[in-house]
């Protein structure tokens, strides 16, 4: 703030504020660390809160957190600029209300993620238990009177000959 200050003192620039309130602006300014050049800031905020107001609530914050202060009130001019009823309780709400369906859709992928974890154990339990235990004859993969009979057939590259964990079917 002393640069932008002696920059300010050296150029006799006034800041944002005072150019739009069309004073002189001194070495005393209480705005003009805040709002040293963009005039959009403050006139949203001259808009909605009014000069004298925002004089007031910036002396009445320590000057070690004024700069915080104004950028709140920044952000509260501009959120009550874009939505005149709610502010930027509106946008917090909003954001809320984000944080909540992302929150759901995380807790969603988990529970998938876990059947899918769940299913994969079943799978490579059977595989292991198959791949472990002795072929099984040809006979045993006929189902009872369908017309979809493995018997004899080389059915989408199934050879029953091999085991079914060497068949080229499976993945």
């Amino acid at each position: 703030m002393d640069s932008q200050a002696l920059a300010r003192g050296k150029a006799h620039q006034p800041c944002a504020a005072c150019r739009m309130l069309r004073r002189r602006c001194d070495n005393n300014c209480v705005l003009a660390p805040y709002f040293p050049y963009e005039i959009e800031n403050f006139a949203g905020v001259h808009k909605v809160f009014g000069a004298s107001n925002v004089i007031k609530m910036i002396q009445m914050v320590e000057e070690t957190r004024r700069e915080d202060a104004v950028k709140a009130i920044i952000y509260e001019a501009t959120a009550r600029l874009r939505d005149p009823v709610y502010g930027c309780a509106g946008t917090i709400f909003h954001l809320q209300k984000m944080v909540h369906e992302l929150n759901m859709r995380v807790e969603t992928v988990r529970s998938q993620v876990l059947e899918l974890q769940e299913q994969r154990d079943q799978l490579l339990g059977i595989l292991t238990k198959v791949h472990l235990s002795p072929a099984a004859p040809a006979n045993h993969l006929a189902f009872d009177g369908s017309d979809f009979s493995l018997d004899g057939d080389n059915y989408m590259g199934y050879d029953p000959v091999k085991s079914p964990v060497e068949c080229d079917w499976i993945v």
